[in-house]
């Protein structure tokens, strides 16, 4: 397994999805390696291409610049399939791939079709994270396994099983809410939860409104600030990382991600903290 510190240094990962020309996703890899970004992160959706080539291709274009899935729905696939690509891509990509799994998100039946395949219902779909991890692991060395969700048997599975945990949770969430979820995840990690690392996804990154998200999240960034929600960053950057800071010192929270359009609103945050 590809080792990284586990003193709660930060970390920034862009999550896009492969719908451009491979002159501009060969370009956004090395813009963000370039920035500072640590990951470039591939959705698993019928609406995008194939996450795992995708990231593939993005790691053949740089250099130190992480890959991975965000996140691979395991349900959908075998377990046997998950680990022959997980080890594949660990290896050409010179360990810097990381496998990414979840249970699936809303619309993940068409995915499921797309693939040919059925989602499972809902009370199997973790034990399929579950057995996807047993059929990575079994293999001896591979990739970091980052498994993301918001109910409690997934974050439990997580806590006991993953190397990073990314909490799922609504985009009100505060960081009450937050603390609540580590917690779970700490209690089911017992001695190795130092050794977990612990990631939140930005939804928006200063004021600028985005359009439709909004509607979808709920309110304006400015206002999901102001009420306290973990999935927006406002400010000026130093602001911005001071408040990424108190949350890391609070909870152990390290890793952030975002999506690729919020680059450049981020990239001063980054050029602060990354590694730090």
């Amino acid at each position: 397994m590809t080792a990284l510190a586990t003193d709660r240094r930060f970390r920034f990962g862009l999550i896009a999805g492969p719908n451009q020309s491979g002159t501009d996703w060969v370009a956004l890899a090395r813009r963000a390696e370039a920035l500072g970004y640590d990951t470039l992160l591939v959705p698993d959706t019928p609406d995008h291409g194939s996450p795992l080539p995708a990231a593939g291709i993005a790691a053949g274009a740089t250099t130190t610049l992480r890959v991975g899935t965000f996140v691979l729905v395991a349900p959908v696939r075998t377990p046997a399939s998950i680990a022959r690509d997980a080890a594949t891509l660990d290896r050409l990509t010179g360990g810097r791939f990381e496998l990414g799994l979840g249970t699936g998100r809303p619309g993940s039946e068409r995915l499921a079709a797309l693939l040919g395949t059925e989602l499972p219902p809902p009370a199997e779909r973790v034990d399929r994270v579950a057995a996807a991890v047993r059929a990575v692991r079994e293999q001896g060395d591979g990739p970091r396994i980052l498994i993301a969700g918001a109910g409690s048997r997934i974050l439990t599975l997580a806590g006991q099983v993953a190397d990073t945990v990314t909490f799922a949770l609504p985009p009100s969430s505060d960081d009450a809410a937050l603390a609540q979820a580590v917690a779970l995840v700490r209690d089911a990690a017992g001695d190795r939860f130092d050794r977990v690392e612990l990631a939140t996804n930005l939804m928006a990154v200063g004021e600028r409104p985005v359009p439709g998200l909004s509607e979808w999240l709920g309110g304006t960034p400015a206002e999901l600030a102001a009420a306290g929600s973990i999935a927006v960053l406002v400010g000026s950057p130093t602001e911005m990382a001071d408040r990424l800071a108190r949350r890391r010192d609070a909870v152990g929270a390290s890793y952030v991600t975002l999506n690729a359009s919020a680059i450049d609103d981020l990239a001063p945050v980054v050029e602060r903290l990354a590694g730090a």
